[in-house]
């Protein structure tokens, strides 16, 4: 009961502490100094958490995995529309 209680402690701080990045993405659009290649392998990483979580029951990484996914992708689909924006108005 301890351990789940630090656990969930520790995934509220870490997943607090992406919210400041993911709102601020949201509220300018602005992506270019984010490096797409490590959103990708940060959101495949996330994904592998979210699926060890639920193979293993634990609540805390469920919780905190889920909801980074979201943010991360939201952060992660800006990124894509800006990097192919870029490449579409370079072959103007």
């Amino acid at each position: 009961m301890f351990a789940e209680a630090i656990g969930l402690v520790a995934a509220a701080l870490t997943t607090i502490s992406f919210l400041p990045q993911a709102v601020r993405v949201i509220r300018t659009g602005d992506t270019a100094a984010i490096s797409l290649w490590m959103y990708v392998l940060f959101v495949a990483g996330l994904v592998c958490w979210e699926t060890y979580g639920l193979m293993i029951g634990s609540r805390p990484v469920i919780i905190a995995n889920l909801v980074t996914i979201v943010l991360a992708a939201i952060i992660l689909t800006q990124k894509v529309r800006h990097v192919l924006a870029v490449k579409k108005a370079r072959a103007e």
